[in-house]
């Protein structure tokens, strides 16, 4: 039943589960101890019919089935029927499994395996059927030969005892091996008492002189019955089989052909002639016929393989076209065998089917590959394109960030022990993109990265990895020094003029250094060094290296944990209002107080301007430090005037970015004060000649408001006498470092004395601060100073020393 099945998988290997199932359907329409039939393409059952009850043998790997393997891949060697079993079926009960091998047609005529249809007979039903099962049996039957080994395999029905007990035996031969059935009476065979031994050989010699040709001649008639029976039994199962043919051959639309190679005679059926476009006539067939029909270009080689099979007395395959009569070109396939009669005379017996269908959906399946391939291969140059994009920075074409990660983590350890970390930040960029343009900062960005990559090493990785920064990984091993003569060369090359529209940019880098000279750090903790020795670069003055050192790490450290303090101690109000008095040079009478910021750190104690002032710049948060001074100020000044206590002003230090918030007229609006008794200190060397639009307004409104301006620090800046006019202070005050010498320095004083005759010349105030010993006072007094500060006459103080002070000075005063 299953070969006409295996010749029409060969003419389809891609044979899908419906029309595998449409054509096992039809087998197995009649009644049979058939339990199911699995198609297993490669040996992994794919294909079963019925797919009902089933189901957990898809999938199942002859290779990797213990129980079946042997039998499988003995049924590929042997390109034979093999029947094995009983066999445990994985998805229940058991079975005898015929295995048959099916080979495909591969390329110049050369067969190719392609799996194995399995037919799986119902162990229940063929006992039952058989008559084994038949409770009246009057004899123990036993059946040896698992797989089909005969006395060789194990036994598999019936009772053990049967074949130690003098069985009958009859060998049952299968399409490979055989199966050896055994029988005893069930009561075990008669044994003869010892006396009566001779009556009973007389009775058997009579009996064998009566009945010996009474038993021949039931013999003969026996043996005649057999024989009818026998031959009706192989014409019913021949006219079984030959319907289970025709519904195979008409189900796979398969034509059949013989070909007598004696007498050349060549029989055709129906559907050859369909095939070739011959009417069914039941008309002569010649190989002419089948020759004349071909496709010109086909004649040769589809003759040679036939005349090739018929040589070598092999398998004849053979794929060609055919013009058919109606118009049109079929692609034909067609497989057959030489056999020999058993007169010695040989045949070729074959197989044609039309597979035009299956040719032109190959042909569309090629084309739509090509198609695929080369939608894919421009898939793939866009996915490397975007990937290179995400990878490099656009204008520079070199690696970016992302880029850099990936290599640093990468890099692992197997980079060198000497391997290096330069982090470059271009100066004055900012200043390039303002006055000439962004395409200006394009070009310098562009030069940077040519220099960077001219000046390194091929083993070097460089990288952008921010608007006007970039990085350099030494991977390889170099001397100590390459790193450092690796800057040297950057910042020389980068001191020369770039030239962009006929202007000539000017930029310098500044670079920190890392090294790993010991192997001890992570190509990561590598780039935060050089960061922090790239800070460390920039704030000695820019335009140079400096190299990292662990001592730099530990300023860095420290710095990050005073950064964090001062945070924190923003929020828990921690910096306070100090006051120190100003006395009138004349009378030395108290005239005014400035405010000093001072940090009430919690483990630290108190601390001065000069311990956090620097961070808290870097932090951007002396704003609102400036705020808190002005706030405690303007609160205890209201308190002690309520009091009754004589001030006359204060003074609140205000920091350049304080004047450039566009929102710090309504802050102060928001503050109670009388005017004229405030004053806000600008620091001349941070704003004078520089401010812009935004400051100028401020101090407009800021003088409106009844707050006077002071200048602090004069002579330390830069600010023009052009500058002071237009800001109209009330008031200067000489730095510290100018009044200091004043004591041994004659030249000093002379200094001293030209800054008091501008302020006497515009008619402002100077203030000297740093008044240190009454020398100094008396000195400053004879230049022509107005108010004195210092810890002559006073410290900054806290709120409430300066309360006692004032309360003293007071009833001094009564008294």
């Amino acid at each position: 039943m299953v070969r006409g099945l295996v010749a029409t998988i060969a003419t389809e290997p891609d044979m899908s589960q419906n029309r595998f199932a449409e054509l096992v359907g039809s087998l197995l329409k009649k009644r049979s101890q058939l339990r199911n039939i699995a198609g297993a393409p490669d040996l992994v059952i794919s294909l079963m019919y019925p797919l009902e009850g089933n189901e957990k043998a898809i999938g199942l790997d002859y290779r990797r089935n213990q129980a079946q393997r042997d039998a499988a891949l003995k049924a590929r060697d042997l390109n034979e029927l093999i029947l094995a079993g009983p066999v445990n079926l994985v998805q229940g009960g058991q079975g005898f499994i015929g295995r048959l091998p099916v080979f495909i047609d591969g390329e110049n005529g050369a067969s190719t395996f392609w799996g194995i249809v399995s037919a799986v007979v119902d162990v229940e039903k063929l006992y039952r059927d058989s008559g084994l099962l038949d409770t009246n049996l009057p004899i123990d039957i036993a059946v040896f030969g698992t797989d089909g080994l005969g006395l060789d395999g194990e036994q598999f029905y019936g009772p053990d005892h049967v074949r130690d007990s003098d069985p009958v035996s009859v060998e049952i031969s299968l399409p490979w091996g055989s199966w050896v059935l055994m029988a005893t009476p069930k009561d075990g065979w008669a044994a003869p008492a010892a006396e009566v031994w001779w009556m009973r050989l007389a009775i058997v010699i009579s009996g064998i002189l009566i009945m010996v040709p009474i038993l021949v001649t039931g013999r003969l008639i026996e043996e005649r019955q057999r024989h009818a029976t026998e031959a009706r039994r192989s014409k019913a199962e021949l006219m079984r089989l030959s319907r289970r043919l025709e519904l195979a051959l008409d189900a796979s639309k398969v034509g059949v052909w013989e070909l007598d190679l004696v007498t050349n005679k060549l029989v055709w059926d129906a559907r050859m002639n369909e095939l070739y476009g011959y009417p069914d006539d039941d008309g002569e067939r010649t190989y002419e016929h089948w020759r004349d029909a071909l496709h010109p270009d086909d004649v040769a080689k589809a003759e040679q393989e036939f005349s090739k099979a018929i040589d070598v007395k092999g398998r004849y395959y053979s794929n060609f076209r055919v013009k058919h009569p109606g118009g049109g070109i079929r692609n034909i396939r067609a497989i057959g065998a030489v056999y020999e009669e058993s007169d010695g005379s040989s045949r070729i017996v074959g197989v044609n089917w039309d597979v035009t269908a299956d040719v032109a959906l190959n042909e569309d399946l090629r084309r739509a590959k090509q198609l695929s391939d080369a939608r894919n291969a421009e898939l793939e140059a866009a996915k490397a394109h975007i990937e290179y994009n995400s990878l490099h920075d656009p204008l520079t074409d070199l690696p970016n960030r992302r880029y850099l990660d990936n290599e640093l983590s990468g890099a692992g350890n197997s980079y060198s022990a000497n391997s290096a970390m330069l982090h470059i930040d271009l100066d004055r960029f900012k200043q390039i993109n303002d006055t000439h343009g962004h395409s200006a900062g394009d070009a310098v960005l562009v030069h940077a990265s040519k220099v960077l990559k001219s000046n390194s090493a091929e083993t070097d990785f460089v990288a952008r990895i921010g608007g006007d920064e970039f990085v350099i990984f030494c991977r390889a091993a170099h001397s100590k020094e390459y790193p450092i003569e690796l800057a040297e060369r950057i910042i020389e090359e980068m001191k020369r003029p770039i030239s962009h529209d006929g202007h000539q940019c000017r930029v310098g880098v500044s670079v920190g250094i890392a090294r790993n000279e010991e192997n001890l750090f992570s190509p990561h903790q590598l780039l935060i060094n050089a960061d922090i020795a790239l800070y460390r670069a920039k704030n000695l003055g820019r335009n140079r290296y400096e190299v990292f050192t662990p001592l730099l790490q530990i300023e860095t450290i420290r710095n990050k944990r005073i950064a964090d303090e001062i945070l924190y101690g923003i929020e828990r109000n921690e910096f306070v209002a100090y006051f120190q008095p100003q006395f009138d040079a004349q009378s030395l009478e108290l005239v005014g107080v400035e405010a000093l910021v001072r940090w009430h750190h919690p483990t630290e104690g108190l601390l001065a301007p000069g311990y956090f002032m620097k961070i808290a710049e870097e932090l951007h948060v002396i704003s609102q430090i400036d705020r808190s001074v002005l706030l405690q100020s303007t609160r205890l000044f209201k308190m002690w005037k309520a009091a009754g206590m004589t001030l006359p002003k204060v003074s609140v230090n205000v920091s350049s970015k304080r004047l450039h918030d566009e929102g710090l007229i309504e802050e102060i609006k928001g503050i109670e004060f009388e005017p004229g008794t405030v004053s806000f200190e600008l620091v001349e060397s941070i704003f004078l000649d520089d401010c812009n639009d935004v400051v100028k307004s401020n101090i407009d409104q800021i003088k409106k408001l009844g707050i006077d301006i002071e200048v602090d620090d004069f002579g330390t800046g830069h600010a023009s006498i052009v500058s002071l006019l237009q800001l109209k202070p009330r008031r200067l005050k000489i730095d510290r470092q100018f009044v200091d010498p004043i004591v041994s320095s004659k030249a000093q004083q002379n200094l001293v004395a030209s800054i008091v005759d501008i302020g006497r010349s515009f008619n402002i105030e100077v203030v000297a601060e740093g008044v240190e010993t009454m020398e100094h006072a008396m000195i400053l007094r004879d230049l022509g100073c107005n108010i004195l500060q210092g810890y002559a006459f006073a410290p900054a103080m806290p709120p409430d020393d300066l309360i006692r002070m004032l309360r003293d000075q007071k009833l001094a005063h009564v008294s």
